[in-house]
């Protein structure tokens, strides 16, 4: 039995794509937090000869992106330079990158995270149905209004001209970031919501995407765990094993994603990491965006569920895959092994 099969503790268990509280993080406000001395040391370890990367490391992933941010601020203050052209000019490849997704505010590292998924040749939608599928509709309000400030222009219009098609429907409904935000279960709409999806896919001849993309990208999280119940007792079958069976490409992955969410934000990350991890080469940029974007939220948790899940800890699977400078910085963030 997969682990996105046990309906049972689904109803009781909180939900992060709901959760407003940053209590399952692994990084936290550091405490008697002196700015100047942070900053003194940040100078030192740049403008020195030869970068000192254990000072950056030691300083960036010990304060949570509060205390980075008055950092940054001083920082330009004190030199005149900003903190990201610095670590930019000074450090290179995917520590770079985690240095500068570190020193950058979280709206605005997902508004660049969307930016640099559909510049370019080519839309990278895996990027696109991670971010939408597991934000809270504030976070993807932020992000929405960091991307107006950053290119001028709505995100959902840029979106537009990128997507398509059913994928593209689901993901625009997601990118507005109004599902329901009620906690009230209505079991009646649950029941009809279930025997709609059941009929729209599983019972007919052909499916109609339009009622799976409706129902999914719109409703509670309350509400779609108490239809995914329903809909197993009238199936047999697990929802996302009718859409694995029904549909393909990019809008099966999306409405997955959207399901396994709502059962567990955590769990689908712990996968995604394990993913990038898996096989020839590693998928940097997808590390460094869930750990840093996790950090301060639930990376407790998918650090417990990557555990639960493939018998070895996110920590131990790091220093195997990932090394020097970035893999040190990883390490730091995803906390002690488990």
């Amino acid at each position: 039995m997969s682990v996105w099969d046990d309906l049972d503790l689904l109803l009781d268990t909180p939900s992060s794509l709901t959760v407003t509280s940053n209590a399952r993080g692994t990084v936290k406000d550091a405490a008697n937090f002196k700015v100047e001395e942070d900053v003194a040391a940040l100078r030192k370890a740049i403008e020195g000869i030869g970068t000192t990367e254990k000072t950056l490391i030691e300083v960036l992933t010990g304060r949570s992106n509060f205390q980075r941010q008055q950092i940054a601020k001083a920082y330009q203050k004190a030199t005149g330079r900003t903190l990201v052209a610095d670590l930019e000019g000074d450090t290179h490849g995917d520590f770079e990158d985690l240095l500068v997704a570190l020193v950058t505010a979280p709206d605005v590292f997902d508004c660049h995270e969307v930016i640099r998924a559909i510049k370019g040749a080519g839309t990278t939608e895996s990027t696109l149905t991670e971010i939408f599928a597991s934000r809270s509709n504030r976070q993807i309000k932020a992000l929405s209004e960091a991307y107006l400030a950053e290119t001028g222009k709505l995100m959902i219009h840029d979106l537009k001209s990128e997507v398509s098609g059913e994928y593209g429907k689901a993901l625009l409904i997601l990118a507005e970031g109004k599902r329901d935000e009620s906690t009230n279960v209505d079991s009646a709409k649950a029941k009809a919501d279930a025997k709609a999806l059941y009929e729209a896919g599983e019972k007919k001849w052909g499916t109609d995407e339009e009622k799976f993309i409706d129902v999914l990208c719109h409703r509670s999280v309350p509400q779609l765990r108490q239809t995914l119940v329903e809909y197993k007792n009238l199936s047999k079958k697990t929802l996302q094993e009718s859409i694995e069976s029904e549909m393909s490409g990019n809008l099966e992955k999306i409405l997955v994603a959207v399901v396994k969410c709502v059962k567990s934000v955590p769990v689908y990350l712990a996968e995604r990491l394990f993913k990038s991890m898996k096989g020839a080469g590693t998928t940097e940029s997808t590390l460094t965006r869930i750990i840093v974007c996790r950090s301060e939220i639930d990376l407790l948790d998918i650090r417990a569920e990557y555990k639960k899940l493939f018998g070895v800890s996110l920590y131990t699977q790091l220093e195997s895959e990932v090394s020097g400078s970035y893999g040190n910085a990883l390490k730091h963030l995803v906390g002690q092994d488990d």
